[in-house]
C-alpha cells in the first residue's frame, strides 16, 4: 500500500531553518510528481511546494520562494524540503502528497516562534 512519511519538523527560532523528509513506498516513486502541503491552524490547507518527476522542474507559492527548496531523491524514493529563513508565519503542519491517486502523509509540525 502507499506510503507517504514525514519527518524533521520540530520547534525552531525566527531566522532558523529545518529540512523536512518525505519517505515514500508502496508506488513507483520515480513517476510522480510530488508535493509539499502545509495547514495552518484556523486555515485551508495550502500547496507550497512541487517537484517534477525527475527532479528538473520545481515550483513554489510566492510566500515561500527564494527562502524553501524542494528536492528529491529518486533512489532513495525520498523528497525533501529544505527551508530557510523561517518566519513565524510559516508554522504548520506540513504534508507530503501525490495525485492521482491522491495520496497524503500523516504531516509533521513545524513551529517557528521564539
Amino acid at each position: 500500500q502507499v506510503q507517504l512519511v514525514e519527518s524533521g519538523g520540530g520547534l525552531v527560532q525566527p531566522g532558523g531553518s529545518l529540512r523536512l523528509s518525505c519517505a515514500a513506498s508502496g508506488f513507483p516513486f520515480s513517476a510522480y510528481m510530488m508535493n509539499w502541503y502545509r495547514q495552518a491552524p484556523g486555515k485551508e490547507r495550502e500547496l507550497v511546494a512541487s517537484i517534477s518527476r525527475a527532479g528538473s522542474v520545481t515550483d513554489y507559492a510566492s510566500s515561500v520562494k527564494g527562502r524553501f527548496t524542494i528536492s528529491r531523491d529518486n533512489a532513495k524514493n525520498t523528497v525533501y524540503l529544505q527551508m530557510n529563513s523561517l518566519k513565524p508565519d510559516d508554522t504548520a503542519v506540513y504534508y507530503c502528497n501525490i495525485r492521482s491517486p491522491t495520496y497524503w502523509g500523516q504531516g509533521t509540525q513545524v513551529t517557528v516562534s521564539s
